[in-house]
């Protein structure tokens, strides 16, 4: 599938340069590409308003404290089969990328 890419876990001491990677690996897709990485339970998907690239370099990171804010929040959460169905039946496009072993999605403007 060629609508997400994979950030590899190689350590880029650089944060503008691991932000420009990230950034170049995300992608616009239809949601209906993501059903079967959505059935094997690792989408997640953002609030409105988050910055996609930027919680995805929290992930590289591996900050544990501010994935767990936005977690608490509900800015953070696992795509649920409400939320799924809704954005199949709505042909709904989201931004995309590959944080291994999870897809952060969030709906396209």
């Amino acid at each position: 599938m060629k609508t997400t890419h994979n950030i590899s876990a190689t350590a880029m001491p650089d944060t503008h340069l691991l932000h420009a990677k990230i950034n170049g690996e995300t992608a616009r897709c239809p949601w209906r590409d993501l059903l079967k990485q959505f059935a094997s339970g690792s989408v997640i998907a953002l609030a409105p308003g988050l910055d996609l690239v930027a919680v995805a370099l929290l992930m590289t990171r591996d900050d544990s404290a501010a994935i767990a804010g936005l977690l608490a929040v509900g800015q953070l959460a696992k795509v649920s089969d409400a939320q799924a169905q809704q954005w199949l039946e709505q042909d709904c496009q989201v931004w995309s990328v590959v944080v291994n072993p999870w897809v952060l999605v969030q709906p396209a403007e």
